[in-house]
């Protein structure tokens, strides 16, 4: 289940929007990108990227931040480089399920400043990050206008044009093909679930890459594959099975009888079947906490009732600390813990209801101020199913925190990404080589 980190050559350079607490900022750090600009607009978000160096081994260096609201930001006062990657994903509460649903009506949708960034720093790839809830039938029309201002950004919509108007247009110019290609980018989008590629969460997402028209980079030929399936853990789990063989050894045998016996049925003459098992198991809330990945072999230590009862931090480890009053009711099951984590949610007010509840192997713990066997997930334990690195400390109360966490990209889904825009920016030489960077 290990997968050991490359080692980091710098490629290029990167601006970040949206960065949060970091997530998709650290990704594309980790896949060679040098950071020119990173902006953020809440304070406590923006604390966590001051504390936080990019590289723990080099723990001197800082992100470049530019705090404050995206509008304001001057790029031309902050970014004196040729700009590789753009990357950033607006806020999604305008079209998220949890949210109100107000759409491009609501102030938050910060696409139009994505669109800005394109045109005054003619980046050679985009990557953007969103929420699902674009694809619904309602939103789908605008995430189509989305699509394709990405694909004419230099066609500036006028200030009393509806979107509607102003989407005419443009596809009136994809149509006709005229633009000049160094003015138009090559779009693409992806519906994933970070799940399949080795996250410990499901996580539904949309994943817009887009390329400058003139590098005609063949996306296609580099776009991520899923590499992690459902059908492969369920077969892992089985008696015997290197899920408990080899990851999970001192599970107690009752509790993997329990587990066992509850695994539903695979078809194994299912040819789609067949396809899966031949990927890695999904990886899971069990897996993060052992350790996966740069964790390997770093188990967070058991949180005990009275680390619960009394909000201690154990094993002293930051922001693993136990926290009472866990529930369990309906439309809030608890996670479970072989299987990937829920959906991280930043909630409505910073606080995630039962997707931050976690049933345990032991059945009589007793939860202080809730029910017996389950318990709240720490926020180091959150971070984990978020692929966040163990030395990222956030800033914040505890709400706080799970709302950096719930509004972030996990970081090994966008270092996938991240990596493979790298990889077809470098078949077309739109990136240096390594070694003249230095």
């Amino acid at each position: 289940m290990s997968e050991l980190p490359e080692e980091r050559q710098e490629v290029g350079t990167c601006v970040e929007l949206f960065a949060g607490g970091g997530g998709l900022a650290m990704a594309v750090h980790a896949a060679g990108f040098r950071p020119l600009l990173v902006n953020e607009y809440a304070k406590r978000a923006c604390e966590s990227l001051s504390n936080t160096p990019p590289d723990p081994a080099e723990p001197e260096k800082r992100w470049p931040l530019v705090p404050g609201d995206v509008r304001d930001v001057d790029y031309a006062d902050h970014v004196n480089e040729e700009v590789d990657i753009l990357a950033g994903g607006p806020p999604c509460q305008p079209f998220s399920l949890g949210g109100v649903h107000k759409g491009m009506e609501d102030e938050r949708n910060m696409f139009p400043e994505m669109f800005r960034a394109i045109r005054e720093l003619k980046p050679k790839a985009v990557i953007c990050e969103n929420v699902r809830g674009l694809l619904r039938p309602s939103f789908r029309p605008y995430f189509g206008y989305i699509l394709n201002e990405m694909r004419l950004p230099f066609e500036k919509r006028d200030k009393e044009a509806t979107w509607e108007d102003h989407n005419e247009i443009l596809e009136k110019l994809i149509a006709n093909d005229t633009v000049d290609p160094s003015k138009r980018y090559v779009v693409k989008e992806l519906e994933v679930n970070a799940a399949d590629y080795g996250v410990p969460q499901i996580r539904n997402r949309v994943i817009i890459v887009a390329f400058r028209a003139d590098l005609d980079v063949n996306w296609g030929e580099f776009m991520p594959k899923q590499t992690h399936s459902y059908e492969s853990l369920i077969h892992s789990m089985r008696e015997g099975g290197p899920y408990w063989t080899e990851r999970h050894k001192n599970v107690a045998a009752e509790v993997r009888k329990r587990v066992i016996a509850n695994l539903p049925e695979l078809d194994h003459e299912d040819p789609k079947v067949k396809e899966k098992l031949k990927l890695a198991p999904w990886r899971t809330l069990r897996d993060a906490i052992a350790g996966i990945d740069e964790n390997e072999g770093k188990p967070l230590p058991y949180v005990t009732e009275a680390a619960v009862k009394d909000k201690l931090e154990v094993g002293g480890i930051p922001d693993h600390i136990g926290w009472p009053g866990a529930r369990t009711y309906a439309g809030h099951t608890p996670n479970v813990l072989d299987r990937p984590a829920k959906t991280v949610k930043a909630g409505v007010h910073g606080v995630p209801g039962g997707e931050s509840v976690m049933q345990l192997d032991e059945v009589d713990f007793v939860n202080e101020g809730g029910g017996t066997g389950y318990r709240y997930m720490t926020v180091r334990e959150t971070a984990r199913v978020m692929t966040f690195p163990d030395h990222v400390v956030l800033d914040g109360p505890r709400g706080e925190k799970m709302r950096q966490l719930g509004n972030a990209v996990p970081v090994k889904l966008g270092a996938v990404f991240a990596k493979a825009v790298a990889e077809a920016l470098k078949s077309v030489g739109a990136l240096k080589d390594p070694e003249k960077r230095k």
